[in-house]
């Protein structure tokens, strides 16, 4: 399926860029969420007229991003959670702990913006973690687990 992005897509392309995609990905993911549209001529021609619109909208979005980046680079979150005498943790520590500890210490972030590539944290210590703002701005963070003794 043809479509024309409406915002940066990591991956695929910039604003405006018409592109192929498969049809599930452009129909339960691109289009739902505003990314894009389909590729017919009116869609075309009205994307041209809202064009400047989007690049300013756009540009805004990036320079917001890369203050709270700004903010955010380098920082130290601490997260408790029940372990053992070894340092393994009775569950684990997920992308929800994350959230709730950076709004804690005054950061609204979303879920899908934290990057875990082992999947959730398991063992007592410090782990460094990506948190994707936008397309291009990533942020380095390192979340500190620390292990309650259970008794």
């Amino acid at each position: 399926m043809q479509i024309i992005l409406l915002e940066k897509v990591v991956n695929l392309g910039g604003l405006g860029d018409v592109v192929k995609v498969k049809n599930g990905y452009a129909r339960n993911f691109l289009i739902p969420q505003g990314k894009a549209k389909r590729a017919t001529p009116v869609n075309l021609a009205e994307f041209e007229k809202t064009r400047a619109a989007l690049e300013k909208a756009q540009s805004e979005a990036l320079s917001a991003a890369q203050e709270k980046g700004a903010k955010l680079d380098g920082l130290m979150v601490q997260v408790s959670q029940k372990a053992g005498v070894d340092g393994r943790l009775f569950g684990s520590v997920t992308s929800y702990d994350i959230v709730a500890a950076l709004k804690g210490q005054g950061f609204d972030i979303e879920r899908s913006m934290i990057r875990l590539p082992q999947g959730p944290l398991k063992q007592v210590g410090d782990h460094p973690l990506a948190i994707a703002l936008h397309a291009d701005v990533v942020v380095h963070i390192t979340v500190s687990v620390l292990g309650e003794q259970v008794q």
